[in-house]
């Protein structure tokens, strides 16, 4: 029987137990994809990486994302934690690294400082699709226990995507946004509807000079009730503000 090592990594932190938590299995050639999802199922993060020898020449690993209940295209803060752990238990310099997933050829620069490695992903293609419709965006706002009142003005409700899509949702109040509670049989119904399962909900109220948005991501639909901080909604919403919200970044 086969040996299978994994990690469990926070990514996007220093401080153990807290960021937001990624399975890794840095050695996953010849699973198969039931014996991945049952492995993501158990660990029970919001995604679990799995790292496989290339299949090319183009890259250097291919890495596949399960959640606990599918297989997603691709995942911010799991590909931090699998590269991480690969740079670990490899003994890995300074470098940048090729990783194959479904969304395309990313590269990932790892920088060894100090002992410990600092890794930076590049995401995939960003795109923006147009502003949703009235009747839709009614039923998103009702879905997510919102208001029309709520929400900011200069924030149209349109679906962003850097390779694994998510819904962004400005609204105008942190207070709001830390007391959120969606109604997420009705999220997971619209998933269906929309063909995005992420919404990543965020704010400009924010008293830190140096924290532009505030924001939570609800992905019930793929088996995340919320992820602590998600790579692929912050990715698109740097993407989204600079085509939308030009004068929040200047300011």
């Amino acid at each position: 029987m086969k040996n299978i090592l994994i990690y469990q990594i926070d990514s996007f932190t220093s401080e153990k137990f807290k960021g937001n938590p990624a399975g890794v299995v840095l050695n996953a050639d010849g699973l198969s994809d039931e014996i991945m999802q049952l492995i993501a199922r158990e660990l029970n993060n919001s995604e679990t990486a799995f790292i496989f020898s290339p299949a090319d020449s183009q890259s250097d690993y291919t890495v596949r994302y399960f959640t606990p209940s599918t297989e997603v295209p691709s995942c911010g803060h799991a590909t931090i934690a699998a590269i991480y752990a690969k740079a670990i238990e490899d003994h890995l310099e300074s470098c940048v690294l090729r990783i194959n997933t479904k969304i395309g050829i990313l590269p990932i620069e790892i920088e060894k400082t100090d002992n410990d490695y600092l890794i930076t992903m590049t995401q995939g293609t960003f795109t923006l699709s147009p502003e949703f419709d009235d009747n839709t965006a009614q039923k998103l706002i009702a879905a997510l226990n919102l208001t029309a009142s709520d929400l900011e003005e200069s924030c149209p409700i349109q679906i962003a995507s850097t390779g694994h899509s998510k819904v962004m949702i400005g609204i105008k109040s942190r207070k709001i946004l830390n007391e959120l509670q969606p109604d997420m049989s009705a999220l997971t119904r619209l998933s269906h509807e929309i063909g995005c399962n992420g919404y990543f909900v965020f704010t400009f109220d924010s008293d830190h000079q140096d924290v532009l948005t505030y924001g939570r991501m609800f992905a019930p639909a793929i088996g995340i009730a919320e992820d602590p901080v998600t790579g692929n909604a912050n990715g698109p919403l740097g993407g989204y503000l600079v085509q939308n919200i030009a004068g929040h970044l200047q300011g």
